[in-house]
């Protein structure tokens, strides 16, 4: 059987995402650099998003899909819980960040930089505005991560795999940066999870994300 093969790139998310699952597992990957919309993508996402997933005759699309099924073709550590209620709760934190807060803090927030209505300059409009949503939702995660470290109980889960990429990119700007250290629990989990092997071999190119950050398309592919 051929090592899977992720296609999609380094600086997104939710690609991201997809290798830190493999590094938590020791599954051996390969991941193939391509732009939004490249054949390869539209070839298996209907909107050729990333990542996408290659594994013999088994073609995905979704990261969370894709986490799934290596979870349960590879032997390693599961990052899905096999208990009933923890696996609801990672299913409930992966749903919230992916539906609700990656749409304030990537795709309103980073995009107010890496793709402001006006070329070369941030969206100081769109970013003052979001900015009181940016800290609720912080201060939300915090408390969430406060008692054990985990967003699912004393677990490393893949819904901390899907939430420390954005963390990272939220950082990388300077409101979010200023937000993230006003936190507590949040700061310390970010900080000690950071330092996990999957996290660090998995960091993006240096430098700001391009447009095609966390694996979101301009329009009208976005959705």
């Amino acid at each position: 059987m051929p090592k899977p093969e992720i296609i999609g790139s380094a600086r997104s998310t939710y690609t991201r995402v997809v290798c830190m699952a493999c590094e938590e597992k020791g599954i051996e990957y390969v991941l193939t650099e391509r732009p939004l919309g490249a054949p390869e993508l539209v070839a298996i996402h209907p909107f050729g998003k990333m990542p996408v997933l290659r594994h013999g005759d088994v073609e995905l699309f979704e990261s969370k899909a894709i986490a799934t099924y290596l979870d349960r073709s590879f032997p390693g550590p599961p990052i899905f819980p096999s208990d009933p209620h923890l696996a609801a709760l990672t299913e409930q934190w992966v749903s919230l960040v992916n539906t609700a807060m990656d749409r304030t803090l990537i795709r309103t927030y980073i995009y107010a930089y890496i793709a402001p209505k006006t070329a070369g300059k941030p969206d100081r409009e769109a970013i003052e505005a979001v900015m009181p949503a940016v800290r609720e939702q912080l201060g939300i995660l915090d408390r969430a991560v406060a008692r054990t470290g985990y967003l699912v109980g004393d677990l490393f889960t893949f819904a901390d795999i899907n939430l420390l990429p954005i963390l990272h990119r939220v950082g990388q700007f300077p409101e979010g940066a200023e937000a993230l250290a006003a936190t507590t629990s949040l700061t310390a989990y970010y900080d000690r999870h950071a330092a996990r092997p999957s996290f660090a071999r998995t960091v993006p190119p240096s430098g700001p994300p391009g447009r095609a950050a966390a694996g979101y398309s301009p329009p009208p592919l976005a959705s």
